[in-house]
């Protein structure tokens, strides 16, 4: 996966996915026995992020840390995006200078 474009999408994602799950526990916050959706991101070796959604043990709501998990996932969305964009840009230019 060694390719810039490549990391930020898979950082792109991890964002997304993080932004649905605490989405999703923000609406279903009040029913009774909801587990809330837990996000976990690792690092892949060769560059990029993997996520896996998991059901927390007990239920009940978080809201204070799902607002704060949109926050982040807005945040890491939107500097993803700016390297894509950079990315984008920089290889453009490479090839305008080549040709």
């Amino acid at each position: 996966m060694n390719s810039i474009s490549a990391i930020s999408l898979s950082g792109l994602q991890a964002a997304q996915t993080r932004l649905n799950s605490s989405a999703h526990n923000i609406a279903n916050g009040q029913t009774e026995g909801f587990r809330r959706l837990e996000v976990q991101q690792q690092t892949q070796t060769d560059g990029g992020v993997s996520t896996q959604v998991d059901r927390a043990a007990t239920p009940g709501e978080a809201l204070v840390t799902d607002v704060v998990d949109q926050l982040q996932a807005k945040n890491s969305f939107l500097a993803n995006l700016s390297v894509f964009k950079t990315n984008d840009r920089m290889l453009g230019s490479l090839l305008d200078a080549k040709a």
